[in-house]
């Protein structure tokens, strides 16, 4: 039996089986992607130490940093069911195998959000997209469509930018919900065009994308032809595994958690995007804090005796 098993092989759990570590607790670390949202980010300019630093390069610098310790197994699976068995905690994966650990951190992070109108599940793979910093590259010359305001939409209009002929920016609001940072970057580039204040409504296309159709004209027309469409509205917290194992959810449907990061649930914890800390701020500094607090209170709940 593990001492901790670390769900999510992310910003916060690999910060969390770092601090684990140096406390000298079996550490057992787990996730279907390694690195987690983190690889999606193209450019992290806020990261302290590094004035820019590509998001896959973050994350395997966190992945070499938490492996590098004798006493941290990592496992590259689905975790399908977390139960409590004994006197910790049973994991199933998705092979049938499992494992068992004393306590349990949840660092599982958040899913693309999806659109849900007509077209997208149909094209999702023939034009059709959750990360443009990703994919942007297979659409250089292309026309493509970007969906969002925030940070990850803004960004990936002008990632895609980069390569394609030109890129629209499809928001609902009138006004970015970006850092600055983002909006200067895509305001300088020539090839992107803002449609604000419109929604998709519907992705067409044949064998792939062929456009969008939107809730309004723009530019005299309800539709926009392109050949991809990056949707990058949000994400939704990866809490289901915790929820089944009778964690309590915020009204933002985040685990919810104490400033030790502990939850509802004796012997579990959570952090990262997953969490409702750090004022629902998911960011990688944030994700790395709360991943040290929960390895330091794991710490203190063995030493207890719990």
């Amino acid at each position: 039996m593990y001492d901790v098993a670390v769900i999510g092989l992310g910003c916060a759990g690999y910060t969390a089986a770092i601090y684990l570590a140096r406390y000298k607790l079996e550490t057992l670390i787990v996730g279907e992607t390694e690195g987690g949202m983190g690889i999606t980010a193209a450019e992290v300019g806020n990261w302290p130490g590094n004035i820019d630093i590509k998001g896959p390069d973050l994350m395997e610098n966190f992945k070499k940093h938490a492996t590098s310790f004798e006493n941290v197994t990592q496992k590259t699976l689905r975790v399908e069911k977390v139960e409590k068995s004994g006197k910790g905690f049973k994991l199933t994966y998705q092979n049938g195998e499992s494992d068992e650990a004393k306590t349990i951190v949840f660092a599982t992070g958040s899913d693309k959000r999806h659109l849900g109108v007509p077209g997208e599940d149909e094209f999702s793979g023939k034009g059709v997209t959750y990360c443009a910093t990703c994919d942007a590259f297979f659409y250089k010359g292309k026309d493509v469509a970007v969906l969002g305001g925030g940070d990850s939409a803004v960004e990936g209009a002008a990632i895609a930018a980069q390569v394609a002929k030109k890129v629209y920016l499809i928001h609902r609001r009138s006004e970015f919900r970006a850092e600055p940072y983002w909006v200067d970057e895509v305001n300088s580039k020539d090839n992107v065009e803002f449609v604000l204040e419109t929604n998709v409504v519907e992705i067409l296309g044949d064998k792939t994308v062929t456009g969008v159709k939107l809730d309004k004209e723009f530019n005299g027309s309800d539709q926009i032809a392109v050949d991809g469409v990056f949707i990058e509205i949000g994400a939704v917290p990866s809490t289901a595994l915790a929820e089944a194992l009778g964690c309590e959810l915020d009204d933002r449907k985040h685990i919810k958690v104490g400033e030790d990061m502990a939850t509802s649930v004796k012997g579990v914890f959570a952090a990262g995007d997953v969490s409702s800390g750090s004022n629902h701020f998911a960011q990688f500094a944030t994700a790395a804090g709360e991943g040290s607090v929960a390895g330091n209170s794991v710490f203190n709940y063995l030493q207890a005796g719990a």
